[in-house]
């Protein structure tokens, strides 16, 4: 069978399809919204990427965009409270290109990170999470600054346990829990710093989807050409593409770095 961006649409419609709901398909961008008719709120799905990872993993995928629809759309018919739910709020990493707004063009309650990545903020729910905008901070009354805070602890308060490998002499470590908060561990600092002082060689720190952390004591030349095509394995594979880049860690600093053949040269987003 061969899919294409027409056939994933209509498979997606197909079982997507119950009362209430209305699709629309944007031709430009070919991404197909799926939304309540009653609440105007809903979920926009791109085609192309999702037709590049069912050549991979077939069904699964689809399997998968299922559940997350679904889970998504349950979440935004109900009314959602932050107020006393502070333990639950996480902060997300994602690429820079990602919706700065809601469907709603309600901006997201977000802070710069890097040239590549930005972070948002989300109240888990379990299975899935809501990512909070200006308007429910403002709604509720939070203070923006005790947000930040308090989802900066809660990812400090997560597990850092990583998987090691060596190839040819670099060593890679590989944090995936599946929680939904893999990549946010790059905003612990301390964790970072901690692996900072056992590191050998150079530094590397990649985040190439939201369910994956990766670190890299990078020895020799071969370890940054092991590590691009790492980071661009896991960047076509993952539900929620970051970013193929990877960052040198330094001096509690973040800065991009695009790999090139047998040499790695800086580009010049400065981290934060």
């Amino acid at each position: 069978m061969k899919m294409d961006e027409k056939k994933m649409r209509r498979e997606l419609e197909q079982r997507l399809e119950k009362p209430g709901r209305s699709f629309l398909y944007d031709r430009e961008k070919e991404s197909l919204r799926i939304e309540s008719k009653e609440t105007g709120k809903g979920i926009e799905v791109a085609l192309s990427p999702l037709v590049a990872k069912w050549h991979e993993r077939k069904d699964k995928v689809i399997e998968e965009v299922i559940y997350y629809v679904e889970e998504a759309l349950r979440v935004m018919g109900k009314e959602q409270k932050v107020a006393g739910q502070e333990k639950k709020i996480f902060p997300v990493i994602r690429s820079t290109s990602f919706p700065k707004e809601t469907g709603e063009e309600i901006p997201f309650f977000t802070d710069e990170h890097t040239a590549e990545t930005r972070i948002y903020y989300a109240l888990d729910l379990g299975n899935t999470y809501r990512l909070l905008d200006e308007k429910l901070i403002e709604k509720e009354g939070l203070d923006p600054q005790k947000v930040r805070e308090i989802a900066r602890f809660n990812v400090r308060s997560l597990p850092t346990d990583m998987k090691k490998d060596t190839v040819a002499s670099n060593v890679f470590y590989f944090l995936n829990t599946n929680d939904g908060y893999d990549a946010s561990r790059i905003l612990n600092e301390k964790f970072l710093q901690e692996k900072a002082d056992e590191i050998e060689g150079e530094m590397v720190v990649a985040v190439p989807h939201q369910d994956v952390l990766i670190i890299g004591d990078i020895r020799n030349a071969t370890g940054y050409d092991i590590l691009a095509e790492l980071t661009m394995s896991f960047f076509t594979s993952g539900k929620v593409p970051i970013t193929a880049l990877s960052f040198t860690y330094e001096d509690g600093k973040l800065e991009p770095i695009f790999i090139l053949a047998h040499d790695h040269k800086k580009s010049d987003g400065k981290g934060k």
